[in-house]
């Protein structure tokens, strides 16, 4: 294993270890445009030169082994000038238009023209003029200005999504990118290519021009757009949530992210948002108060679910309030049924990658817990419900005709409809929980948005009744839910998840 020294700092490295990567162990960051530890290496913006000692001419370090006795210096007058030179070499036809553009504020350029180089351009001549505005997909816009040709959104679409779309034409300064005749950037993967691409060459048409980046704030979460259970950053502001970006977890979706688990966020922004607690009255709905709610859920459930109890809990929910809506069913009714249900698209997709058919994220989790796929629904008196069912659920608990029906639901649809009662309760963007992925590992989420109107998450409805109703149920945080139901505290999941 080379032992090499890095600004004067010593590593030991394995064999074939790049400079670069050494540099980042250390906590020695070198700029770069072309370089993508995900990706094969171009070496072609030049923008990582360092000087190492006893080599003549300046070494691209995205490209350079660590060998024994190596002496590397980032940060010498050469290496500086060097990068310098590139830096404004890039620069020349860029442009430079920072203040319309939807990278500012997370551009690697304008961020290594602070910290590598802050002088006037010295090119006189008229700048190289391209396109503005092209259409590289569905979901991707292309500004042909901006574009520094480090080939990042290339090498993407041919080692990770395997779709070839992309390519260079042109030479020199009229290079441009574009997809091959008769082609667009249309895979399950194409915004991957606006998270890489380090200037803002490349942009989501979904998030540009909504929001400046700076006001966003970030919470880690989980996508539900299917079990995978990709690992994201959920950006909101005052309220709204403006995009989802991929969060490193080598053990699942590394550091990517489909499309359509992506754009999944727009559910949460949802008008049909269920804020209020309903309560259905000769067929028309009725506001309640939460106090009201409570001490009538109550008088009732006394009544009528000792007899016959169905729960049905959604694939859609996290662990915690499934733990805590069992143990409220069973409290009720040591007999209850334990059914669930699964959120069923047409034709779902799925590949070798990342996207699965099952769109739910808590499939594993449920069943886990005990509520059943196939559970018959017997002729109970009293259903519950947490979440939403599939058409076909729906079909058979009309069929029912409960005496009694509540629903948990987080917005108003054809499965709340169903209900006499409807409970407002917030989804996983609003409360902290967790959820088991195809594979069963438990991964947690945090709460990123405050909750509207009376919801909350279900598990504290369930404990507020419970407690009406005259039943114990000792938990006051969601991470008592998960350490009853699961064994586990939330930091036993680390950053990859627990598998159980």
């Amino acid at each position: 294993m080379p032992t090499l020294k890095i600004d004067g700092k010593e590593i030991t490295v394995e064999p074939g270890t790049l400079v670069i990567e050494a540099a980042c162990r250390l906590g020695v960051s070198i700029p770069h445009f072309c370089y993508h530890r995900k990706l094969s290496i171009a070496g072609n913006c030049r923008m990582c030169l360092v000087e190492v000692e006893k080599m003549p001419k300046p070494q691209i370090s995205c490209n350079l082994p660590c060998t024994e006795g190596m002496v590397v210096h980032t940060q010498s007058e050469n290496a500086k000038k060097w990068r310098k030179n590139v830096l404004e070499f890039i620069l020349v036809n860029h442009p430079i238009d920072c203040p319309v553009c939807d990278q500012a504020g997370e551009c690697k350029l304008h961020d290594y023209y602070l910290s590598e180089s802050v002088k006037g351009s010295r090119f006189e001549e008229e700048k190289v003029h391209k396109l503005k505005k092209y259409e590289l997909g569905p979901e991707v816009m292309l500004d042909d200005e901006r574009c520094i040709m480090c080939s990042r959104c290339i090498r993407f679409c041919n080692e990770i999504s395997k779709t070839n779309e992309l390519g260079f034409i042109q030479r020199g300064n009229h290079v441009e990118l574009r997809p091959f005749p008769g082609r667009k950037l249309d895979n399950a993967y194409s915004v991957n290519t606006v998270d890489i691409c380090p200037v803002g060459a490349l942009t989501s048409r979904d998030f540009r021009f909504k929001q400046r980046v700076w006001f966003l704030q970030s919470a880690d979460s989980i996508c539900t757009g299917c079990s995978t259970g990709c690992n994201i950053k959920l950006q909101h502001n005052k309220g709204i949530v403006y995009r989802y970006l991929p969060r490193q977890n080598e053990a699942v979706n590394q550091v990517w992210l489909c499309d359509k688990g992506r754009l999944s966020y727009k559910e949460i922004n949802d008008e049909n948002r269920l804020l209020l607690p309903e309560k259905k009255s000769e067929g028309t709905w009725q506001i309640m108060g939460p106090e009201g709610t409570l001490l009538e859920l109550s008088q009732v459930l006394k009544e009528k679910a000792a007899d016959s109890l169905l729960a049905i809990a959604s694939a859609q929910s996290s662990n915690e309030n499934i733990f805590a809506f069992k143990k409220f069913a069973r409290a009720l009714n040591a007999k209850a049924v334990l059914a669930s249900s699964r959120r069923e698209v047409k034709d779902p997709d799925s590949d070798d990658f990342l996207i699965k058919a099952d769109k739910n994220p808590n499939s594993f989790g449920v069943e886990k817990l005990g509520f059943k796929k196939k559970a018959s629904f017997s002729k109970a008196k009293v259903v519950l419900v947490l979440g939403e069912m599939n058409e076909a659920d729906q079909k058979k608990l009309t069929d029912l005709n409960a005496e009694l029906i509540i629903v948990f639901s987080s917005h108003k649809n054809s499965c709340s409809e169903l209900a006499h009662w409807k409970i407002p309760v917030t989804l996983f963007a609003e409360e902290e929980g967790s959820f088991c992925n195809f594979e069963g590992r438990v991964q947690k989420f945090n709460a990123a948005l405050k909750a509207k109107g009376q919801m909350k998450p279900a598990w504290v409805w369930l404990k507020d009744l419970a407690k009406k109703v005259g039943v114990e149920m000792k938990f006051s945080s969601a991470e008592e839910l998960l350490k009853e139901g699961f064994k586990l505290d939330y930091k036993d999941l680390g950053v990859e998840g627990k598998v159980v």
